[in-house]
């Protein structure tokens, strides 16, 4: 059987608002949190991935309560980021109503983490999340953290495939060049990944027109995140949806 691939629009919050910017920077308001999830929900999004963005940066958890009312309005899987240290924090989540758990720094931080909540929750719970940017490494990329503001000095395919050895069930890749530019998404970096994942790989960054998310697809990705483009109405889910139905590639209605 054939799994459908999904469109999963992103609602990146700080503050408890949904915001969104260029490669992290200049943020816009988009909307409130709990209304833009159940709207997108009604839309035919297959998924929902929430950030809390500055979590991190202010080193505090994941607004739960924010996360308790958007699980309330959708009936569609939620991932949830940000701020998360430790396998109690995603207990914590997972009881708030999110389906899987999104982590970046602090596995970073301690890899040892992803074992932790793998071997406690199971890795269809775990996606690593992953800002990574072209860089002199092996690869060519490397890892960034905290919003891509740092270089964790790791080089990206080398963390992927320790990650996925550790037990994480699908990888969030996320390309900083790409970020919020809307110039399509970073495709020798996807292809790179794909080639070296066992495990689904969202590609997100950089979608900016319908044609995007086929090229996304194509170059091996599971499944594709957005952001701005949903958030300010430049593409409706449907829209994309049809589009990829016509291409061909296997589509939830």
């Amino acid at each position: 059987m054939t799994l459908a691939k999904r469109i999963i629009p992103c609602l990146d919050v700080a503050g408890g608002r949904v915001v969104k910017g260029v490669n992290f920077k200049d943020l816009k308001d988009a909307g409130d949190p709990v209304e833009l999830a159940k709207k997108y929900g009604l839309e035919g999004a297959d998924e929902l991935t929430f950030l809390d963005i500055s979590a991190s940066v202010e080193e505090r958890e994941t607004t739960l309560e924010i996360v308790r009312k958007t699980a309330e309005q959708v009936f569609i899987p939620l991932t949830v980021g940000g701020g998360i240290r430790s396998a109690e924090n995603v207990n914590e989540l997972l009881r708030a109503g999110a389906d899987k758990i999104s982590i970046n720094t602090a596995a970073i931080a301690r890899p040892d983490l992803i074992n932790e909540i793998s071997d406690r929750f199971g890795n269809q719970v775990l996606v690593l999340s992953v800002d990574a940017r072209r860089a002199q490494t092996k690869s060519g990329f490397e890892v960034t953290t905290h919003g891509g503001r740092q270089s964790a000095g790791l080089d990206a395919l080398a963390w992927i495939g320790d990650a996925i050895l550790r037990g994480v069930g699908e990888i969030l890749l996320n390309s900083m060049d790409a970020d919020g530019t809307k110039s399509g998404f970073d495709i020798e970096m996807l292809s790179a990944v794909r080639k070296i994942s066992s495990v689904p790989v969202i590609a997100s960054g950089g979608a900016g027109k319908i044609s995007d998310f086929a090229e996304a697809l194509t170059a091996g990705a599971d499944a594709v995140l957005a952001a701005s483009v949903f958030h300010f109405g430049e593409l409706r889910i449907s829209d994309v949806k049809n589009d990829l139905a016509k291409r061909g590639f296997p589509i939830r209605a």
